[in-house]
């Protein structure tokens, strides 16, 4: 390390210190008598100077600065965030430094006999974050927690530091499939938190990390099927779920309404509202189906050898007419076909579901079967209508390319083909 401080604050290049208290409030934790002994790091929420009232893209991160770090807080703490914390120097490092030669020392940090004497504590010459996986910051944290370190979540009401946030829709579906392919690659590891953790730390602290790991997965998954089973199956006349008229209508009707309800709860008791509940669960959606899929196919490649392992920073660098896009709240589109086209395509699919279900609830007089995959289009639907807005009303920079209407009603129309196919054989 560079310095021989026993504390080290570690930023983002793009953040700074928005309150000189910062290091007082950190100490507080790190020298008391209490932690003295087994506190790593003392985390603080990543807030940004440029997010709008209206954070169509969830910039803010509530989720996790919000609910998920300070539950983990009361186990063994947050996870490492990657920037905004104090941490002891030493844990950086490793092996005992009695077993080090004094010459080898000099020769890794220099030859002032000073910050040699300094050295106390643990070293070895691989010293710094893990980089076993994109998420350096994760796997770092993660392995700390495993030896017995805890960590503390301090969120005064001033922000400590301030950076910037993303403020349109290509730099964040980057970021997100970086992030991805990071948890991916750490749940196929041997620092998979469901194998590696539950002997190693609490059992609620392994389960912590473990849902952080693996939801890329299983959002994707799930969001996929959501996205296209009911509605294919609804063209091809096959209910999937109970009648509206029967009993077990009630399960499926409450499943679907406590998660919403548990999701309004978070977002309203931390501050927010109903319209901040409708951005997070709309880019949830939007990530869910692209950074979700790629970061995951990514992972799962480099584990299989067919890539190699590469990091995309994500761009700090802020466009006038993207940030003006931004604060109107209204999507930039400008964005690669990866991208869009798995949006649009699924917006075109479930536009046919719903007009077509619509028709058969009229005329065939099925409703008691349909309606709930009618009503899955139709949620979909509303949730996205951006997208919607984008394809047909917007003139703009930032709205969907007709080019790319085209060649998603193309996949659209081979996948309705296929799923027909498949499904009345």
């Amino acid at each position: 390390m560079i310095s021989n401080s026993p504390y080290i604050l570690v930023l983002d290049c793009d953040m700074y210190c928005n309150d000189p208290t910062s290091a007082r409030r950190a100490m507080c934790f790190h020298l008391d008598s209490k932690f003295l002994h087994s506190l790593a790091f003392v985390q603080f929420p990543q807030r940004f100077h440029n997010i709008s009232k209206n954070d169509i893209y969830d910039s803010q991160l509530r989720s996790a600065f919000s609910v998920l770090w300070p539950g983990a807080d009361g186990l063994q703490g947050p996870i490492l965030s990657g920037t905004g914390f104090y941490i002891k120097r030493v844990l950086l490092c490793g092996g005992s430094i009695q077993d080090i030669d004094l010459e080898e020392l000099k020769h890794s940090f220099g030859s002032s006999n000073e910050l040699i004497k300094s050295l106390h504590g643990n070293y070895k010459p691989y010293v710094g974050f893990l980089y076993n996986s994109v998420l350096e910051d994760y796997v770092t944290g993660f392995t700390l927690h495993c030896k017995g370190w805890i960590s503390v979540y301090c969120d005064p009401l001033r922000p400590q530091f301030l950076g910037s946030g993303t403020t349109n829709l290509n730099d964040f579906l980057i970021q997100g499939m970086r992030w991805s392919s990071g948890l991916v690659e750490v749940s196929f590891s041997k620092f998979s938190p469901l194998i590696y953790g539950p002997t190693r730390m609490s059992i609620f602290e392994s389960l912590c990390y473990g849902q952080l790991a693996f939801y890329p997965i299983s959002y994707f998954l799930s969001l996929w099927c959501f996205a296209t089973i009911p509605q294919l199956c609804l063209l091809n006349d096959i209910p999937l779920y109970p009648k509206v008229s029967d009993s077990y209508f009630v399960i499926f009707l409450f499943i679907f309404s406590s998660a919403i309800s548990k999701h309004l709860q978070e977002v309203l008791s931390t501050g927010g509202s109903f319209q901040t509940w409708r951005n997070e669960h709309r880019i949830w959606m939007m990530k869910s189906i692209t950074s979700h899929l790629y970061g995951s196919l990514d992972a799962i490649m480099k584990r299989i050898g067919m890539r190699e392992a590469s990091f995309l920073p994500t761009n700090k660098v802020e466009d006038a007419e993207q940030v003006e896009l931004y604060k109107m709240g209204k999507f930039d589109f400008q964005t690669s076909n990866m991208f869009l086209v798995p949006m649009v395509s699924l917006i075109i699919l479930n536009m046919v579901s719903f007009i077509g279900g619509l028709v058969r609830v009229i005329f065939v007089g099925n409703w008691d079967q349909m309606l709930v995959q009618v009503f899955i289009s139709f949620y979909i639907l509303v949730m996205n209508f951006p997208i919607i807005e984008a394809m047909i009303m917007r003139k703009d920079k930032g709205r969907v390319r007709p080019s790319v209407t085209i060649l998603s009603a193309m996949f659209s129309t081979i996948f309705l083909l296929l799923g027909c196919i498949i499904l009345c054989c």
